[in-house]
């Protein structure tokens, strides 16, 4: 059985996958340190709080009930268990989805066989990224596993968080032609959310 840190199950949406009646789980860890992070309690490594067994057997109970299963988090590509995970997701008939930032391309390389569909948050341009995720060389890896998710053909959704604080309309524009240079679409773009962050610079900025 696969090895998940698992911090929460969302057992029934209808935004994290568009289109799809999914169950979400969110797994404990991200390398990355995003100032406008909505979901801060994940960041920090270390064990979850509920058993990849518990999961599997809700799952079992949801056949043919749900689409599929997102694994979200943190940053899913940290876990070393998530191929494994994905596999037995298939093996019981889900179709499989994922949210990453892209912060481990060879780990990210090695799952995408696994994945039906990707939510890819695209922090900003790849020059920038540092800023943002307050890790350096952050935006080389975006961009190393931005051309594996070109290359793959795998459905996807590229998503931007702007707050005006962090990016500025130049910034997104140097986005769009950064994804444009590598065959990709321009980011879709989602509102800051202060519900969560814990950054109160951002949250008091209109």
């Amino acid at each position: 059985m696969a090895e998940l840190a698992i911090s929460g199950l969302v057992r029934h949406s209808s935004v994290d996958w568009p289109g799809e009646l999914v169950a979400t789980v969110f797994c404990q860890g991200c390398p990355w340190a995003c100032r406008y992070c909505h979901n801060t309690e994940l960041l920090a490594a270390g064990p979850g709080r509920i058993g990849w067994d518990t999961v599997l057997a809700f799952l079992d109970r949801r056949r043919g009930l749900l689409d599929g299963v997102v694994i979200s988090g943190g940053e899913p590509l940290l876990q070393k268990g998530l191929p494994e995970a994905l596999a037995e997701l298939r093996a019981m008939g889900f179709r499989t989805g994922l949210h990453t930032g892209g912060a481990y391309p060879a780990r990210f390389a090695r799952v995408l066989s696994l994945l039906d569909w990707i939510g890819f948050d695209v922090k900003a341009p790849f020059d920038a990224y540092d800023r943002i995720t307050g890790a350096p060389g952050s935006g080389t890896k975006a961009r190393e596993s931005l051309g594996l998710l070109r290359d793959s053909g795998i459905a996807a959704d590229l998503r931007c968080t702007v707050h005006p604080a962090l990016l500025s309309p130049a910034d997104l524009a140097r986005m769009d032609d950064d994804l444009a240079a590598l065959g990709l679409p321009p980011a879709r773009r989602q509102p800051f959310r202060a519900e969560g962050c814990t950054d109160p610079a951002l949250c008091r900025t209109p």
